[in-house]
């Protein structure tokens, strides 16, 4: 389920503004479907056995599908993802992906910063699953358009 308003207004954003927020199930299929697709085969994302033996809590998802899954509401809410000049964030906390069911991510992107004379505007994303969070200093610069 994704609540995200009609496309921003680039020109008049402001500090606080909420952007989108989202909510995304990731299951095994996602994190075999992400391998497939990246080719990042590390049995942590799909052997419990040695995932825990690696000392985790369990088979996790992927840190860059995490990271790609975080920005697909502000990639929407803004409805042009050129816009998008620099995403950048620490992994926090990794996301342990039970072997039936799910898992869900939660992200809220919030206007952090503008800087007009730049002509960006920094976008903070929170991350969390279950209240902890998975991404840390998540942030987008987004070019801004000129104002008319």
């Amino acid at each position: 389920m994704t609540t995200t308003p009609a496309p921003a207004d680039l020109t008049a954003l402001t500090v606080g503004q909420e952007l989108a927020r989202t909510r995304h199930e990731l299951t095994r299929d996602t994190l075999v479907r992400y391998a497939g697709a990246s080719g990042d085969f590390n049995p942590i994302h799909y052997n419990d056995t040695v995932a825990t033996e690696a000392g985790l809590p369990g088979v996790i998802a992927h840190g860059m599908l995490t990271m790609g899954t975080a920005i697909t509401g502000l990639l929407d809410a803004i409805a042009d993802p050129a816009a998008v000049r620099a995403y950048t964030t620490r992994f926090t906390h990794p996301i342990p992906v039970p072997a039936t069911g799910s898992v869900t991510l939660e992200v809220v992107a919030v206007v952090g910063a503008l800087d007009a004379e730049a002509g960006t505007a920094r976008v903070d994303l929170t991350a969390e699953v279950d209240g902890t969070k998975v991404l840390g200093r998540a942030r987008a610069t987004l070019s801004l358009p000129d104002a008319a």
